[in-house]
């Protein structure tokens, strides 16, 4: 049970580093011109679907509050 949380708890770092990361490479494809539309809907997808797994890794991982 520790290691499987461990890693849940690892794998939450990861998402959240990854999703920093697609933050930041979105600030500077905003700052560029001509903005690559394309490329800014895939990044903006990708960072919502990172969202979306940390949210349920953390809803997972946190205890019932229904005692």
């Amino acid at each position: 049970m520790d290691e499987e949380l461990h890693s849940l708890t690892r794998r939450l770092i990861e998402l959240r580093i990854e999703h920093a990361d697609l933050d930041a490479m979105i600030d500077r494809l905003v700052e560029q011109t001509p903005l690559d539309e394309l490329a800014l809907q895939r990044l903006k997808k990708r960072r919502l679907a990172l969202r979306d797994m940390i949210t349920r890794l953390e809803a997972s991982t946190a205890p019932d509050d229904l005692a």
